[in-house]
């Protein structure tokens, strides 16, 4: 049995991390995504999320691409994991494009997949908080021509 992970945040889930998922399976037949905590995204990575580690895992167990959801509680896990779950193939976002080649020392392929352009948690964060900009704006102008009478 071939052996893949794959390591993220998955916050604000949508069509870029199922392709991400659904392209990491086909490269095996056993699927593991490293989920980060939530206080690793705090302390380490300096973002906070939206859904709990807890709600992002239930999420993240309901795709039929993913086997196992373990946690991520940090940076230097990733080579005591390639170890203990017997990973033949560790895949992350091209945009990490060589930060990991060094889990090829620990005899496990990786591969850096093209991202879905057009998508990014950071890309829907961005234009809510745009949308939600312009909404405000207009009703602060709306009000603003409004002569109660």
């Amino acid at each position: 049995m071939k052996r893949v992970i794959t390591y993220g945040t998955f916050d604000l889930l949508h069509y870029g991390h199922i392709n991400l998922l659904r392209r990491a399976k086909a490269l095996g037949d056993y699927l593991i995504v490293a989920l980060s905590t939530d206080e690793f995204n705090w302390n380490s990575k300096h973002k906070k999320t939206y859904f709990s580690y807890e709600e992002r895992k239930q999420l993240l167990e309901a795709i039929r691409y993913v086997d196992l959801v373990i946690p991520e509680k940090s940076w230097d896990q990733k080579k005591s994991d390639m170890k203990e779950y017997h990973i033949d193939t560790f895949v992350m976002g091209d945009d990490w494009k060589g930060k990991f080649d060094f889990l090829k020392d620990e005899g496990v392929n990786v591969v850096y997949l093209p991202r879905t352009p057009e998508i990014s948690s950071s890309k829907i964060k961005h234009d809510l908080y745009d949308a939600n900009e312009v909404s405000e704006s207009k009703l602060s102008h709306d009000d603003l021509n409004t002569n109660p009478q």
